[in-house]
């Protein structure tokens, strides 16, 4: 009788090369916030990135920072400091009001955000026509009247005092905490005003908001 074909090497003889792992350290997404706003807008998303850091830390990096700064201006500004920082940006979100800044303003902010971004950082406007208290109230309803921004403020005192927070000011620190519980009605009611909007341009949008964008990139790090 011929003698048995040699088989394949069997694992557990023990001379078998080991497979080692190799673990390569993925880099976090950098993502850098600049708003027009230098109060109301950071404080805000500044406690949304105290969460991120707490859940997430090493996987996404949030910069944020108020410039005092409008529309064309703003990303200006948003350009300069992701253009000198050692990382890259994965996304650059330009907060902004549209207040009553020329239109010109307004759109073409928006139109360069998408004309510069390329394939390495994109470029987000992030606007609310009338003013960001507008995100805020959709938390609560929906809104499609256009009203004046005065208005929005003892709209949402209202809505506070029914939750015993009290009166609304642009310098509250607890928005973010307070409003989270509501943040998906907030993000449909967004996305039913894109909807309505879908063919104007944010100057002609009113009233309208794009924030829940920004809010639907980070949410799977802060809920």
């Amino acid at each position: 009788m011929s003698p048995k074909p040699p088989g394949k090497p069997d694992r557990r003889d023990g001379w078998m090369p080991k497979r080692r792992d190799k673990f390569i350290k993925m880099q976090p997404d950098y993502h850098l916030i600049v708003t027009e706003g230098t109060s109301t807008e950071p404080q805000y998303f500044q406690r949304m990135k105290e969460i991120i850091n707490l859940r997430c830390k090493g996987r996404i990096e949030v910069q944020i920072f108020g410039e005092g700064d409008n529309t064309i201006r703003l990303l200006d500004r948003a350009c300069n400091r992701a253009q000198s920082s050692p990382n890259t940006f994965k996304h650059v979100w330009v907060v902004y009001d549209t207040d009553d800044f020329p239109a010109d303003d307004i759109d073409n902010t928006a139109f360069r955000c998408k004309a510069i971004s390329n394939s390495e950082t994109v470029y987000h406007a992030i606007w609310s026509n009338q003013c960001i208290e507008l995100w805020f109230l959709l938390h609560f309803d929906y809104f499609q009247s256009d009203i004046h921004r005065r208005e929005y403020y003892p709209k949402l005192s209202n809505y506070l005092r029914r939750l015993s927070h009290g009166k609304y000011e642009k310098t509250r620190q607890d928005m973010f905490d307070i409003l989270l519980p509501m943040i998906e009605t907030a993000i449909e009611n967004g996305k039913k005003l894109e909807s309505v909007n879908a063919i104007k341009t944010p100057s002609k949008s009113a009233p309208g908001t794009s924030v829940h964008e920004l809010i639907c990139k980070l949410k799977p790090y802060f809920k």
